[in-house]
């Protein structure tokens, strides 16, 4: 590998993970430095992000294009590891998400939101300047369906939507006509009554919690909570550490889902604006990358990781704020998560290799 193409390394876009991730570790330690159990927890997160980086550099290292000849592959592979949950996972809350490879579970949505880029990003590009056709849409679209349903069925009804909408919003940037997404639209529309009739039942409370606070105080608890802890923090906050409904363990899953809340108590608006600054800073980074290269596969790459990125923060504070049903989503970077922090930056890894490579894109074409 010519060693000149690492001078196009993107040390911010990494700097900015960095900073995402430290800032995660920092509200980590604050969130459960009074419970024994979970005390070093961002000890763990400070390892897995170790993990992560250096897989960020091995797949910066490799060609993107080399995806693009094992697609197949990965798609069968994530499709295994999906259907493996229905025989080997162990039913933890009422779900099936997790593998345990003894030294360490695997989370496989997390894989599937990669291989998912990868493979819509593949299927665009072979149809670049022909997506304003029906049935190129409705192809990419089938692909999709198999991960989507194997989410769906775990149940994970977060993860499906952030799958759908990463492959739409794809899609939609790879040339899809407007009146074709508006078919997409009624077609949602009139299969809703089956996606609710088939949802888990503690997914429709959450739905009709959303609807109707009032109907059930008890499991609006958190997000009353999670409401109590931001709008208190104020301008700056009460304080590192300091903050009441996260120290007095008022606010429930306070170092994942709601990672966000004990930011906004303890650091404030400011802190939560300088949150709200590095992950649009990020993205802004990641779409820069999708500019810079002429190779369509390369440049969907970007929009799908960007998506992801976007999507999911977008959910994981909708959530906080009381804007948006309970999904059980983490934040990008920040939550506590070993499968969802590697995952993301494996993907960085991948906006890397696609931005080291433009160079020898421009040559080529010349």
């Amino acid at each position: 590998m010519d060693r000149r193409i690492w001078r196009q390394f993107d040390l911010v876009l990494v700097g900015l993970a960095a900073l995402l991730i430290l800032y995660g570790v920092i509200m980590i330690y604050s969130a459960n430095q009074n419970q024994e159990d979970l005390r070093d927890l961002w000890q763990t997160q400070l390892t897995r992000a170790g993990i992560g980086l250096v897989l960020l550099v091995v797949v910066a290292a490799i060609d993107y294009r080399w995806y693009a000849s094992f697609y197949k592959l990965l798609y069968v592979v994530m499709l295994g590891l999906l259907a493996t949950l229905f025989i080997a996972a162990e039913l933890t809350a009422g779900t099936l998400r997790w593998l345990d490879f003894r030294l360490f579970p695997v989370q496989p949505s997390e894989i599937a939101k990669i291989v998912v880029v990868i493979v819509t990003a593949k299927i665009l590009a072979d149809r670049d300047g022909q997506m304003d056709k029906l049935r190129n849409l409705l192809f990419s679209l089938m692909i999709v369906v198999p991960p989507i349903i194997l989410i769906y069925l775990q149940p994970d009804l977060g993860t499906t939507i952030i799958v759908a909408v990463v492959w739409f919003i794809m899609a939609l940037m790879a040339g899809v006509h407007w009146f074709h997404v508006g078919l997409l639209g009624l077609a949602g529309v009139i299969a809703s009554p089956i996606v609710w009739l088939t949802m888990a039942d503690y997914q429709r409370d959450r739905l009709l919690l959303f609807l109707d606070p009032q109907s059930d105080p008890d499991a609006y608890y958190n997000i009353q909570q999670a409401l109590i802890s931001i709008g208190s923090g104020g301008m700056l906050g009460k304080g590192f550490s300091i903050g009441t409904q996260n120290q007095l363990h008022f606010l429930r899953v306070r170092h994942t889902d709601f990672i966000f809340s004990v930011i906004g108590e303890e650091l404030g608006l400011l802190g939560s604006l300088l949150l709200f600054a590095l992950i649009l800073a990020l993205i802004w980074r990641i779409i820069r990358a999708s500019d810079l290269t002429g190779d369509p596969f390369g440049r969907l790459i970007c929009i799908g990781v960007a998506a992801v990125i976007f999507f999911q923060s977008f959910v994981n504070l909708g959530v906080n704020l009381g804007l948006l049903p309970v999904t059980g989503t983490p934040l990008p970077f920040v939550s506590y998560g070993g499968s969802s922090l590697i995952a993301f930056l494996i993907s960085l890894g991948l906006v890397q290799s696609v931005l080291m490579r433009r160079k020898a894109l421009d040559f080529e074409e010349v």
